[in-house]
């Protein structure tokens, strides 16, 4: 599957030369050029990992790195005109994983993206004994054979895949159904239940795991035991 990658420059000349310098590594680019638009294609095509300059036409890229970083833990790196250190400090303490300066080396941009990316696994497809979650084509298979999830317990599933760690009962329901009142506990257990049933057992374990009082956690052979809680903010 080609990593997508997210482009968030208003320049249209640094757009372009991103698209060439991307596409050339194999990269499937994203284009954004205001950090609100940033912020939908974020959220409803999931790239691999974003590119962003501080100065945007209407949020602040800090602001940016800000949102992006509460929605998942995607490589974010600003490439900026910018050279100045407490900005450069206020992106990297606000979700920024690297800073790079324009002028910048189309090879050196590329050796750090794939470093993150390196240390950054894909959420966009599990595989675990028999379970298949591609993210990016809404398709879960058991066993070769398709399970049909509604539309709810999709979005679930992938707040849950996505979150990489446990997603209290607060931080679910507001990224499912977009504010976290109104939706009773009962509710929420009900939709996770009848998707633990359809995504079967993982070695005899379910994998959603629920850690009492707090919230629920996707679990696969490569994530269980080491999974981070996501708190309400």
């Amino acid at each position: 599957m080609t990593d997508r990658i997210l482009v968030c420059d208003p320049s249209p000349q640094v757009q372009r030369a991103l698209k060439v310098i991307l596409r050339g590594a194999g990269y499937k680019v994203l284009s954004a050029t205001t950090g609100q638009d940033a912020v939908d294609r974020a959220a409803a095509e999931h790239p691999r990992a974003v590119i962003s300059e501080v100065a945007l036409p209407d949020l602040s890229g800090i602001e940016l790195c800000r949102r992006l970083r509460r929605r998942g833990g995607m490589p974010i790196l600003v490439l900026s005109e910018i050279d100045d250190e407490r900005t450069k400090i206020e992106a990297l303490e606000s979700g920024a994983d690297d800073y790079v300066t324009k002028p910048f080396s189309p090879g050196e941009l590329l050796a750090r993206l794939a470093a993150r990316l390196r240390t950054s696994p894909s959420p966009l497809r599990v595989e675990s004994d028999g379970l298949v979650i591609d993210l990016t084509d809404r398709t879960v298979t058991r066993d070769g054979e398709r399970v049909h999830l509604t539309a709810t317990e999709f979005a679930l599933l992938r707040v849950l895949v996505t979150s990489g760690g446990t997603v209290s009962y607060r931080t679910l329901t507001r990224r499912v159904w977009g504010r976290s009142r109104g939706i009773d506990r009962q509710r929420l257990r009900t939709h996770v239940a009848n998707l633990r049933g359809k995504l079967g057992n993982d070695r005899g374990v379910s994998v959603i795991q629920t850690e009492s009082g707090i919230g629920y956690r996707f679990t696969d052979g490569h994530r269980s035991g080491s999974a981070g809680l996501r708190r309400d903010p």
